[in-house]
């Protein structure tokens, strides 16, 4: 297949441009910057974004977009600029990829599109699946929200179109579990906040393997959670990291330090949500690592 993707330069589209060259797909990466990108065999670099190229030029005919682009969260304390930032960077990017899908005479199959679990906003007592339509609360279920608004305009075209939320994702060297080791290889780890609340994650190849999956399993649309089936609360999450690594789990992290530390974006740690992944699993996907143990034992050792 023709693959586009947007994001390729960041940890999940690194990984999932990997799988896909290794299953010897074509790969077009939408890059600002294409001149400075590392020459790959089967993978074609793409202008875009305000620069003078049109890259519906070289895309018409492809099977498959992924948006991956957008601000990381972990960019920078949620100041109003920041936060701005953050919204803008993904609508820009989707309102670009629905423009090159409506001059494309021949329209893609398929859309995935990255989105969040941040769109089900914060809970300890509530359990959440794709069936869950929740009202925006705060800056992250907005965000997402208005984001995922945009990426559906894609139906208008025809193109089947899958948001992907993401929990939180797991991978050895980049996204924040190198920075929640950190402290244990420092012999510093132990609860953060309350210690209860639930962590919705997945492992990278997880992501990859189940982004091919909602590439091939055609009646598979919309809404898609990204996470491992067994979430855990932050105490557990910090407990098996110390027992994989045979180092203590004994400092705690209050809510207070943290809010100071972090402001707004202490959210990202202090509260929870549990997420499931419904449509995944109805639909026969297997996960290659369910529990958080089999993840982090794979990442860590």
């Amino acid at each position: 297949m023709k693959i586009v993707i947007a994001g390729g330069s960041g940890f999940i589209g690194q990984a999932i441009t990997k799988e896909l060259l290794r299953q010897q797909h074509d790969i077009y990466i939408l890059t600002r910057s294409p001149a400075a990108k590392k020459q790959i065999e089967n993978v074609t670099y793409i202008q875009w974004l305000g620069n003078q190229d049109e890259p519906e030029i070289f895309l018409d005919g492809v099977d498959v977009f992924i948006n991956l682009a957008g601000e990381s969260l972990n960019s920078g304390r949620w100041t109003q600029k920041r936060k701005q930032q953050i919204l803008n960077s993904r609508i820009t990017t989707s309102k670009e990829i629905i423009r090159i899908i409506s001059v494309l005479e021949h329209k893609p199959k398929a859309l995935l599109n990255a989105s969040a679990i941040g769109y089900y906003g914060v809970s300890n007592s509530r359990t959440y699946t794709e069936k869950d339509i929740v009202h925006p609360t705060d800056f992250l279920s907005e965000t997402v929200s208005i984001w995922e608004k945009e990426s559906l305009k894609a139906t208008e075209y025809g193109v089947r179109t899958v948001l992907m939320r993401f929990g939180l994702v797991l991978d050895k060297k980049a996204g924040a579990l190198p920075k929640m080791v950190l402290p244990y290889k420092m012999l510093a780890g132990g609860k953060i906040g309350e210690g209860n609340q639930l962590l919705s994650w997945i492992h990278i190849d997880d992501v990859v393997q189940a982004t091919l999956f909602c590439i091939q399993n055609e009646e598979i649309d919309r809404a898609v959670n990204f996470t491992a089936p067994f979430p855990e609360n932050m105490q557990t999450f910090g407990k098996t990291i110390a027992s994989i690594l045979n180092k203590p789990h004994w400092i705690s992290l209050p809510s207070g330090v943290l809010k100071i530390g972090l402001g707004e974006m202490s959210t990202l740690l202090l509260d929870g949500q549990k997420v499931l992944p419904k449509k995944l699993e109805q639909h026969g996907y297997v996960f290659i690592f369910p529990t958080l143990e089999t993840a982090l034992s794979d990442i860590l050792i």
